[in-house]
């Protein structure tokens, strides 16, 4: 089989991760191997840099640099290699999440972030050039304002969690662009149903994909 690489994007108190799982037990039930793994983050290296880039006072450059040094680390040791082999990955946040975050939020250029985006991601040998995109990105969409009110009381909110609401309202519109810029690779979730009916959407979506029985 083909390796399969899902990713799942939202700002936090959407949902998404809760998902993440039941769709890995899914697949796991169709005796695929799966990878579950986060950005920033899944591998050692990448989890050092994920720590600062959450926690650390710094400009929005550094951010994006440090985003996408982990990214790179994270597609050379973990990503490409489990594609390779023909598992599916499940990535929390890959990067349309660096656009929302960093470019939306933070206000960092958007062109920058291409550059660094077809430096990161390119597959090595591809011809003609290509870059390494999810097969599917499911786009947990929920207003801000409600995501706030699921958050409260949860847990230790880092740098992000602890920004405005306006914030927020900046990388929801930025996950709108990049979704609008890429149709065919997106599908929005909305986010503000129960728990079972979101699961449902988004077993519908893979399903008319042709990735689930």
């Amino acid at each position: 089989m083909s390796g399969l690489f899902i990713s799942f994007e939202g700002i936090d108190g959407a949902g998404k991760s809760t998902h993440i799982e039941a769709l890995a037990q899914v697949f796991r039930g169709q005796r695929r191997t799966v990878m579950l793994t986060r950005e920033p983050g899944g591998t050692p290296l990448a989890e050092k840099l994920r720590t600062l880039v959450l926690n650390d006072a710094m400009d929005a450059m550094t951010e994006a640099l440090l985003v996408f040094a982990a990214r790179r680390d994270h597609l050379k040791q973990l990503i490409e290699p489990a594609l390779a082999r023909g598992e599916v990955v499940l990535c929390d946040r890959f990067t349309d999440a660096t656009f929302a975050y960093q470019g939306g939020g933070r206000g960092f250029d958007a062109q920058v972030l291409q550059v660094l985006e077809g430096w990161v991601q390119a597959i090595s040998g591809s011809s003609p050039a290509a870059i390494r995109q999810p097969d599917l990105t499911l786009w947990f969409d929920l207003d801000p304002a409600i995501a706030a009110q699921r958050l409260v009381g949860a847990r230790l909110p880092d740098k992000f969690e602890a920004q405005p609401v306006e914030f927020f309202r900046r990388v929801a519109a930025a996950y709108g662009k990049r979704m609008a810029e890429a149709p065919q690779r997106f599908a929005r979730v909305d986010a503000a149903g129960g728990r079972a009916a979101v699961w449902q959407e988004v077993q519908a979506v893979v399903k008319r994909r042709g990735w689930l029985q």
